[in-house]
């Protein structure tokens, strides 16, 4: 399925179940590993990125036994051992970056790669502020591209002032900080899913006066049972196009809604989007939502600062809302965005003006003038699975439908979208 031809088929109806939360289904994993006693995790999302981290923390010892529906992660008895082979990644960078902080403060040598594209994706942001705590690395291009090298050793606590809000680096640093402390501060809040779940395994966190973000680790991880809940991002293409599709109406249940990763809503519903959420009890640290899509016009927004950091993932999908949108979008504060699976400003770019919509790309961000996209174009995914899910949902609206070329890369994070999207269809 590396390329697949989209077209207009009618109103969108009906309930979606999505996919695990794609950022608490690794940490549930890796978290779990490194814990005293075993841990159940229900509702894991199943893909290509989540298995790497299965695939890795079995390499260092431990052991996930399905248990019905539901995995059972057993650590090892006596903390991480020594993997027999280099750790592959595959193509999660949220795997490799986080493993890098575990690893870096474990008493062994380890070696981290990945596919073609993970090799290509910049580590000195996790390896640089390590390197301050005493870790050490070897790797191409001085350590900034894969594969890694790491020889684990002592590491000693750190205050780590970050120029960009990274939930990956932050979470490294954290992670790496387990055994001797470590404090971090963001220039914006970044998600923290991390923090919540290290703070139910027994960790101290606090915020200082100065916004520093400080961890006291405990003697030992308690377990940490975790029932992840559906994926924001994942919703997030199906909120989109229940309203760009006329006639559509969506139901997402059992949604996280973690304020950090609720960007999408609040851009949404400046375009003018009809989103009703209706919140849920918790489940473990997590806030939980059903939310309720139906068709609406949509408007321009301006989408910059710490509100960018919120909707970092979906922004590729809000790139397509804004092309269908009246009057001008404006994306700021994102050059995060030309470092991820692909560049991704570049690839959004590229593919609007491919259905014929007038985009001005800048460094950190695009500003995107609203129309009527004609597609019967041909858009180059990059091997990025929000791409070409992304313009999936685009090929939904466009008159001459559109050609996603890379489309095999969506089972990195949701292998069924496209089953989904097609049983959506009336």
């Amino acid at each position: 399925m590396n390329e697949v031809s989209i077209s207009p088929g009618g109103s969108l109806k009906g309930s979606v179940e999505l996919p695990g939360d794609k950022s608490i289904s690794h940490r549930s994993l890796l978290f779990n590993a490194l814990a005293a006693e075993p841990a159940r995790v229900s509702g894991l999302l199943v893909s290509e990125d989540v298995d790497a981290t299965r695939r890795a923390v079995e390499a260092l010892g431990a052991k996930v036994v399905l248990d019905g529906k539901d995995l059972i992660v057993h650590p090892p008895k006596d903390g991480l051992t020594e993997p027999r082979d280099i750790i592959d990644c595959g193509n999660s960078g949220t795997t490799i970056r986080l493993l890098t902080g575990v690893l870096a403060s474990q008493p062994f040598f380890s070696v981290l790669s990945g596919d073609g594209s993970l090799r290509n994706r910049p580590m000195k942001r996790v390896t640089k502020p390590l390197k301050r705590m005493g870790a050490k690395f070897d790797g191409r291009e001085n350590g900034d591209r894969p594969p890694l090298a790491v020889r684990g050793k002592t590491l000693k606590m750190t205050h780590h002032d970050l120029k960009i809000a990274s939930a990956q680096v932050k979470s490294a640093l954290l992670l790496a900080g387990l055994n001797s402390g470590v404090a971090v501060r963001e220039p914006r809040q970044s998600r923290d899913h991390t923090e919540r779940m290290l703070m139910r395994m027994g960790c101290t966190l606090r915020k200082d006066a100065e916004d520093w973000l400080v961890l006291i680790p405990p003697d030992e991880l308690a377990p940490c049972d975790v029932q992840v809940p559906r994926d924001i991002s994942a919703a997030a293409f199906f909120m989109v196009a229940a309203n760009l599709v006329e006639g559509s109406e969506i139901f997402l249940e059992n949604v996280g809604i973690n304020p950090t990763r609720t960007g999408v809503l609040d851009v949404l519903t400046a375009m003018g989007a009809d989103v009703q959420v209706y919140p849920k009890k918790l489940k473990g640290a997590e806030p939980v939502a059903d939310i309720l899509a139906r068709h609406s016009p949509l408007v321009g927004t301006t989408i910059s600062g710490s509100l960018t950091v919120r909707c970092l993932d979906e922004l590729p999908i809000l790139a397509i809302a804004a092309a269908f949108a009246e009057g001008e979008t404006h994306i700021r504060d994102a050059a995060e965005l030309r470092v991820k699976e692909s560049d991704r400003i570049g690839r959004v770019c590229d593919g609007l003006r491919a259905m014929g919509i007038y985009v001005d790309e800048r460094q950190d961000g695009m500003t995107i003038t609203g129309g009527v996209p004609l597609g019967g174009a041909v858009i180059d995914a990059s091997g990025d699975h929000r791409i070409a899910m992304a313009f999936a949902v685009a090929g939904q609206c466009v008159r001459n439908g559109l050609t996603i070329c890379g489309a095999d890369s969506i089972a990195s994070s949701y292998p069924l979208f496209f089953a989904h999207l097609e049983a959506l269809q009336q």
